[in-house]
């Protein structure tokens, strides 16, 4: 079995290779990345890279089909990865994960490619009531990134059929420590901020609702995609993958740090204005789907291994939001240098 990864020299793709080699005697892991976070590397000496048996450097907007050859799955992450990166490059941002994604959904069809794991997102829903949001619920897509999702779920249903099975994981919002970190994670903000300076910072005023998954966990709902046979929801099937009851209050979050941190004192913006991008969502239908790929680390022990992995790294700098542990300053720095044009393409 060969699978592609799009985007692996991200935050997930060092887990996900090491689990795929872990798990399967009989894959060949073939990794493609545009290299831009390959060097934020924390906690290893090595690149996690090892764990591919074949890794390209390249831009998915610029795609070779070459790499497509007898390529049985594909796994795409590659993408503008968050708000702030989406609300600074909004032009690339449709680029990259609308209009370029849609060009590797549709060369992986014609190239004989059987599967398409996409990673989507639960923050399509935007805003949402009391109720939990489940997959049949409208969707209401607040920034660039969300509608983006929006975009390739709507081009994938279309390309799916009894040949090319397209499996969408609306994951909730990661976090968990991996061998390139992000500390742009409302989690990991928090576990850094507690170790460095003693105190969680919430910048709004606690109440918005947000689902996490621990990083394991989203890799783990990988596996499943690879497996699942078209009885487990057809050709195409979009789901929220995560626990109902990991559905936190951004206020909750935080006093689970200050419980598993001690001396940790938490301060609320209470004149923030509302944070819109709020949603609870339901995972009944994974649950039922998956029952033997349902997320397994709980918040305490997220909260732990970063603490564990944080430390291990000596991890000191009290101001890491303005550091390459941010994705958008990576950027902005690799522009600065001259190293990326304004269109993220690296400099030639």
């Amino acid at each position: 079995m060969k699978i592609l990864v799009t985007g692996n020299t991200g935050y997930i793709g060092p887990v996900l290779g090491d689990k795929l080699k872990q798990s399967h005697d009989d894959i060949t892991l073939i990794g493609y990345d545009t290299g831009f976070f390959a060097h934020c590397l924390t906690g290893v000496d090595v690149s996690p890279e090892l764990h591919y048996d074949m890794q390209y450097y390249g831009d998915i907007r610029n795609l070779n089909e070459n790499v497509f050859h007898g390529v049985d799955i594909v796994i795409h992450l590659a993408a503008i990865s968050n708000d702030p990166m989406g609300n600074n490059f909004a032009d690339v941002t449709e680029e990259i994960n609308s209009k370029a994604s849609e060009n590797v959904a549709e060369t992986a069809k014609r190239a004989g490619v059987k599967k398409f794991i996409f990673a989507s997102s639960c923050s399509m829903y935007g805003t949402a009531d009391t109720d939990a949001k489940k997959e049949s619920d409208s969707l209401n897509p607040l920034t660039a990134y969300a509608k983006s999702k929006v975009y390739m779920e709507q081009v994938l249903e279309k390309l799916s059929d009894d040949k090319f099975q397209v499996t969408c994981l609306r994951y909730s919002t990661a976090c968990g420590m991996t061998s390139r970190l992000r500390l742009d994670l409302v989690l990991n903000d928090f576990v850094a901020s507690a170790l460095t300076t003693g105190k969680v910072e919430i910048l709004s005023d606690g109440t918005p609702w947000r689902p996490l998954i621990d990083v394991q966990d989203m890799v783990r709902a990988i596996q499943w995609a690879i497996e699942r046979g078209n009885n487990q929801g057809g050709n195409f099937i979009a789901v929220n993958v995560g626990r109902n009851e990991w559905n936190y209050q951004v206020v909750d979050v935080a006093n689970r740090v200050s419980q598993q941190i001690p001396n940790t004192k938490i301060n609320i913006n209470t004149e923030a204005a509302p944070d819109k991008r709020s949603y609870r969502v339901d995972f009944s239908l994974y649950e039922s789907l998956a029952p033997n790929h349902l997320p397994q680390v709980d918040l305490n022990q997220s909260i732990d291994e970063l603490v564990a992995g944080l430390k291990k790294m000596n991890f000191q700098d009290q101001n890491f939001r303005v550091s390459e542990m941010m994705r958008l300053k990576v950027l902005q720095n690799l522009q600065d240098k001259k190293l990326l044009d304004r269109n993220l393409y690296w400099a030639k």
